[in-house]
């Protein structure tokens, strides 16, 4: 179709950068939401050139919605959008099934163009309940009432990074064809840190972060992974919410950059047996003011007492929350301790085999590396449950707890019988989540063999909740 007559955004990588950028300081510096609302609806109106709104929002597995709404639609009936919550699994079930979308205006993006489509910005939404009560099983929801709790009443900031690893595999689908071809085919076995500059794995990296700096993302490096054909893309530290956004942005582009070339990007924690599985380690700090309450120049590792308090509380309650940490069946083959696996409940500055790292840091960095964290996991399920635990959880007395011998578990269904009996759990999440996501992860268990065995499962990949879908589902 000729596109002559068109007149839709298309902004340059380094607009788009300086937008999002303002956007950004906007969100950290707390501006008021009825500030930032009126000057967003004031640039839709304004900006002729924008036919869409893309509204994006996670379910209970972590899976993000994109819904696209004509722009002077959502400008007179963005306080009464709703959608089917039956039809998203986790969600309401069918007899009640209407829920509505609340537009977190703090959470606007400029897209580029050659990956999101002309004349469209994105946005976060809030999913709520019939009765206009934040929903229970939107955990962004969660994490955001949790936060602002904190900086009302202590004035902490919870402040997050992940280090997101993923592999990117020769032909587009290449997880939905698994079940059908039963292999993974590497597009690259250049190794750590080693590849040419044309490669085709760092022509996918480098298109890859400069689509994150256009975002505001604030790269800092990047590079091949360990494995073959695997990736790391790595950006600046944000609070605990726009962290949140920021994994789920991560995996839509790089996914959306590798379909443009040809490629599937796969955030499976081991799709490839015999090589490093793929890992989201998760650097979080709490700051008051200016203060990083973590640092402590003569504490032991140069951590506070406040920071090792809160490491104490993350390996009491390590059994409880790992299901949260390793979501799917896939997981626990990366728990195998021949390839670095965090599965050892301990922390250490240097033993990269603890669920728990001291990494070196300063007044400005320092902070407390969670590494059992699978990329699969629900970005805002598993920062809520960390910064939760490490805050508020209980505190076991169990002697030399940072170096005792315990072991995360090798399977799933452990890891699901720990969460579901967890008086800790239904504390944080209320019994009604908490049953829920059971369900989910029970159902993806039962389709696959009792024992992981020494190569990986059609049924761990096709049912597994970031490539499910109704029809691979129905072939069970």
């Amino acid at each position: 179709m000729s596109t002559e007559y068109r007149n839709f955004l298309a902004l340059s990588y380094e607009e788009l950068e300086e937008l999002n950028l303002a956007a950004k300081a906007d969100r950290m510096n707390r501006v008021s939401i009825d500030e930032i609302r009126e000057k967003r609806l004031k640039y839709l109106a304004d900006e002729k050139r924008i036919k869409a709104v893309t509204v994006v929002f996670s379910d209970l597995e972590g899976r993000l919605h994109l819904l696209d709404y004509d722009k002077k639609f959502l400008l007179g009936a963005y306080e009464n959008l709703t959608f089917d919550g039956s039809s998203i699994r986790g969600f309401t079930a069918q007899k009640e099934s209407d829920l509505r979308l609340g537009i977190d205006w703090t959470a606007f993006y400029w897209v580029p163009a050659d990956v999101f489509g002309t004349g469209k910005v994105l946005v976060f939404g809030t999913v709520i309940d019939k009765d206009g009560t934040p929903y229970s099983g939107d955990l962004r929801g969660v994490l955001g009432s949790y936060s602002d709790k904190l900086y009302k009443e202590k004035k902490y900031t919870l402040n997050a990074a992940n280090e997101i690893e993923g592999f990117l595999f020769a032909g587009r689908d290449a997880e939905k064809r698994y079940h059908e071809t039963g292999t993974f085919e590497f597009i690259n076995t250049g190794g750590y840190y080693h590849v040419l500059p044309l490669d085709p794995l760092r022509q996918f990296i480098d298109t890859a972060a400069e689509v994150q700096r256009a975002m505001g993302f604030q790269n800092e490096k990047d590079h091949p992974e360990v494995a073959p054909s695997q990736f790391e893309i790595n950006y600046g530290y944000g609070e605990v919410v726009a962290a949140a956004d920021q994994i789920q942005l991560y995996k839509l582009l790089t996914r959306q950059i590798a379909n443009n070339m040809g490629y599937t990007a796969s955030f499976l924690p081991k799709p490839v047996v015999g090589v490093n599985g793929s890992g989201m380690h998760t650097n979080v700090s709490i700051s008051e003011g200016k203060t990083n309450l973590f640092w402590d120049p003569k504490g032991q590792e140069m951590l506070s007492g406040f920071g090792w308090d809160f490491i104490d509380r993350v390996l009491t309650s390590a059994l409880d929350i790992c299901l949260i940490l390793n979501p799917s069946v896939n997981a626990y083959r990366r728990l195998d301790p021949h390839f670095e696996a965090p599965n050892q409940i301990k922390a250490s500055a240097t033993d990269r085999g603890s669920m728990v790292r001291v990494p070196i840091g300063n007044s400005r960095s320092m902070r407390v590396e969670v590494r059992s964290v699978a990329p699969d996991a629900n970005p805002y399920l598993t920062l809520y449950s960390i910064f939760k635990t490490g805050i508020d959880g209980p505190k076991s007395e169990i002697d030399n707890l940072r170096q005792a011998k315990r072991y995360l578990p090798d399977h799933i269904q452990p890891a699901i019988d720990f969460f579901k009996d967890s008086k800790w759990i239904s504390t944080i999440l209320g019994e009604d989540v908490q049953g829920r996501f059971v369900e989910l992860k029970q159902a993806a268990a039962n389709r696959s063999p009792s024992e992981l065995g020494t190569i990986v499962k059609g049924s761990e990949v096709q049912f597994h909740h970031e490539v499910y879908n109704q029809s691979l589902w129905n072939q069970f």
